[in-house]
């Protein structure tokens, strides 16, 4: 499997630190606020990426962190009249709501800032014993200048890095590329008691504290939006590196940016849509289903087009999904010759779709391979089968459905009565003769997303999701 390392800036063969393991950090929510469609993507692509390990026979140690203390934080907590911890609890609660509706799997380990406090003070008095921060009137920053390798991952020379910086009203830092990793207590601020006075960890931190204490001083793969390249996880990298003395990550993964209707999305232009929004129009999987319909690497454009076609899409599969189920019912007997010759075409839309999630998680092309599946077994469904081959079709593409974890609602069991009727009155109008009503009827089914096909054993009814 190769993977595009954002560090390396090419595609390289992923090898694991430690052979059928895989440690894998990702940068979670901050949890003031329902999250929305940018953050979604992330959350979806990682949740594949760990999907596709475990399917491929890894075991995956998976830690996605809650940002519970930042100013926007504070600020919500003091509006809704509630302590931080309550904003926390509240906002990881309907994290968890909003990602199980999208299919995203809980981490292994969802750590919270707040608790791992201890860690985080350990690793700055780490990096002010090694000389790579200092304590200026109650609050640590770290000197960027000490680090030799600062700027590796963004891959900008410290003078444009410097060139972006600034010094806000009251910081005293020796240098203006030097960053917070401790702030003093602000009157009515929570704030934690350490050795530089009461205070609060930067945000950078936080992750490398909370990686470090339950991966490990270096891990496979560290991954996140496009937008924390610079300056999070160079930050990251920076405090990670000086504090333990070895690589902090081995790859770095980011997604790209989304858009809406073409323009970046944000409260102010009036194109702001959290997934609780989006879903209750257009349904959980259907954003999901967009989502891994473009290469995650590659900027998106949300859009109402844009995602009627992703769920007319997913809808396509799981029309192949009722069809099976639906010919399976009357189906019998063992492997013919004949559809055993069909084996290897079979075998081959696995390959496929194995090459395209091997070459950096493409799921897009992924998804390609599962719409010419779902016609070659539309193909073979309008003629008799056994229900030995029809139970392989459905196995192959359930397999491969589940390794994205789309199409996973019920399917049509059951033909509804006045769909069965209107089935009845054509047949009998083509036994009449009456083609012209017996188009009509078709017609009116095909409106309710009821298709037909007609055959030497019968007419076949082909139902849509109900």
């Amino acid at each position: 499997m190769k993977l595009y390392n954002t560090l390396t800036r090419q595609k390289e063969e992923f090898v694991p630190i430690t052979p059928g393991k895989v440690l894998m950090y990702a940068c979670g929510p901050t949890v003031y606020n329902f999250f929305h469609i940018g953050n979604a993507r992330p959350f979806i692509t990682f949740d594949v990426l760990r999907r596709y390990f475990e399917y491929r026979g890894y075991k995956v140690k998976f830690v996605q962190n809650f940002t519970d203390v930042d100013d926007k934080m504070i600020r919500r907590s003091n509006e809704e009249g509630i302590t931080l911890a309550e904003l926390g609890d509240k906002y990881i609660n309907e994290y968890y709501t909003d990602a199980g509706g999208l299919g995203v799997g809980k981490a292994t380990i969802h750590p919270r800032a707040t608790h791992c406090m201890k860690d985080i003070i350990g690793i700055i008095e780490n990096l002010i014993e090694k000389g790579y921060a200092y304590e200026s009137n109650g609050d640590v920053y770290y000197s960027t200048k000490k680090f030799k390798g600062y700027g590796k991952l963004s891959h900008l020379p410290m003078d444009q890095l410097e060139s972006g910086a600034r010094i806000d009203v009251n910081e005293q830092k020796e240098d203006p590329m030097d960053f917070a990793v401790w702030k003093a207590a602000k009157p009515g601020e929570p704030a934690w008691e350490s050795p530089w006075g009461v205070g609060r960890p930067g945000w950078h931190i936080e992750c490398s504290a909370m990686a470090c204490k339950f991966l490990g001083k270096t891990i496979d793969i560290h991954c996140g939006g496009v937008d924390l390249i610079f300056p999070h996880h160079e930050n990251e990298i920076a405090q990670s590196e000086a504090a333990n003395g070895c690589d902090f990550a081995h790859y770095w993964l980011h997604n790209g940016h989304i858009n809406v209707d073409n323009r970046k999305m944000s409260k102010s232009a009036g194109n702001f849509f959290t997934v609780r929004d989006a879903a209750a129009v257009y349904g959980y999987e259907t954003i999901r289903f967009f989502m891994l319909s473009s290469h995650y690497r590659s900027p998106i454009n949300y859009s109402k087009d844009v995602l009627e076609s992703a769920k007319a899409g997913l809808e396509r599969l799981y029309t192949t999904k009722n069809n099976l189920i639906y010919n399976m019912k009357t189906a019998g007997g063992k492997l013919s010759t004949e559809e055993e010759t069909l084996l290897p075409e079979l075998d081959a839309f696995k390959e496929r779709f194995l090459e395209k999630m091997d070459d950096d998680l493409n799921t897009a092309d992924a998804v390609s391979v599962l719409f010419d599946l779902a016609r070659w077994i539309n193909t073979r469904l309008s003629e008799s089968h056994s229900l030995e081959f029809l139970t392989k079709l459905k196995e192959l593409f359930e397999e491969l459905t589940d390794v994205l974890n789309i199409v996973k609602g019920e399917g049509q069991t059951e033909i509804p009565e006045d769909v069965q009727k209107l089935v009845e009155e054509r047949t009998a109008a083509r036994a009449a003769k009456d083609f012209a009503k017996a188009d009509e009827i078709r017609n009116q089914l095909a409106e309710m997303g009821v298709l037909l096909e007609d055959g030497k054993d019968g007419v076949k009814i082909l139902m849509k999701r109900g």
